[in-house]
């Protein structure tokens, strides 16, 4: 949905910058086929006064001096280099509009993206939530934000470095892209925090996604990335109803991973059952109403 609301504002500034230079370029035209008519009616006022009749055909006699003659030549080459000219100018013209439209649109972009994990920064949650809620506001559709934690990220530094931690946090950006549609958005909230922005979803389809997230949190640990240990994420869920703001949303669904964490703490310790779940290292959710 951002993405599509982004390109729609890029084509706007483009196609507006494209019908000045239409503009201009119907202006050459003009002056074209202006100089154009006043040549023929100059050659036309030649001939008229050169023409005569002679046994039922028509004879033309023109005399002309060579300086009119080689004026007359000069200015049409003249004429012709400046069309060409401005022709080239309007063309170098639309290649400029529209490199330095996309050169600006891909500024804009950077700036709303983390640079380690390519996913959208806190500097565009702002924009893009209402961008969200707008949408459901105005269709009467929902819109579910999840709030996403690695568990035990600092121990990741602590034992492999913050190389690796910078790896683990870009593919943490991978897992949650590839578990959500292009309508959706993933955000990194900060440090190992990210939010998912889930458009067109309650929470039963944010649970949904949890364990689309959970599967392929599955696999990535099946491979081994980390040598004796397991990711395994704190995930909690808020649906959007009328009224509520985007401080209430990302509050509900914070304490919503907070109570996961503190599950996945007790469970960790011993003080609470483990799970019998064969797929354990996979996240739970929660929401409050």
């Amino acid at each position: 949905m951002e993405t599509s609301s982004g390109q729609r504002s890029v084509l706007t500034a483009v196609s507006e910058q494209m019908t000045a230079l239409e503009k201009h370029d119907w202006e050459i035209w003009g002056i074209s086929a202006g100089a154009g008519i006043l040549v023929g009616i100059g050659l036309l006022a030649l001939l008229f006064r050169a023409a005569f009749l002679q046994n039922g055909l028509l004879h033309l006699s023109l005399a002309i001096s060579p300086e009119l003659f080689f004026g007359f030549v000069a200015l049409l080459i003249l004429f012709n280099t400046y069309v060409i000219n401005r022709r080239l100018q309007l063309r170098r013209m639309r290649a400029q509009v529209i490199s330095s439209t996309i050169q600006s649109e891909l500024v804009r972009l950077q700036s709303f993206t983390d640079p380690l994990t390519e996913v959208y920064n806190r500097r565009a949650l702002d924009e893009m939530s209402q961008r969200f809620i707008s949408h459901a506001k105005r269709l009467g559709k929902p819109v579910t934000f999840m709030m996403v934690d690695v568990d035990g990220f600092k121990d990741v530094n602590t034992r492999f470095g913050h190389l690796i931690g910078d790896f683990v946090l870009a593919e943490v950006a991978t897992i949650l892209r590839r578990a959500v549609r292009g309508s959706d958005a993933v955000v990194r909230y900060g440090g190992d925090e990210f939010l998912v922005i889930l458009a067109d979803a309650t929470f039963v389809g944010g649970q949904v996604v949890v364990a689309r997230i959970a599967g392929f949190l599955a696999d990535w640990n099946s491979a081994g990335h980390l040598k004796n240990f397991e990711l395994a994420f704190s995930i909690g869920i808020a649906e959007w109803s009328e009224g509520k703001t985007l401080d209430q949303m990302l509050d509900e669904a914070d304490q919503a991973m907070y109570s996961i964490k503190a599950m996945h703490k007790k469970t960790s310790d011993g003080s609470a059952p483990a799970s019998t779940d064969r797929h354990s290292i996979r996240p739970r959710a929660v929401t409050r109403n």
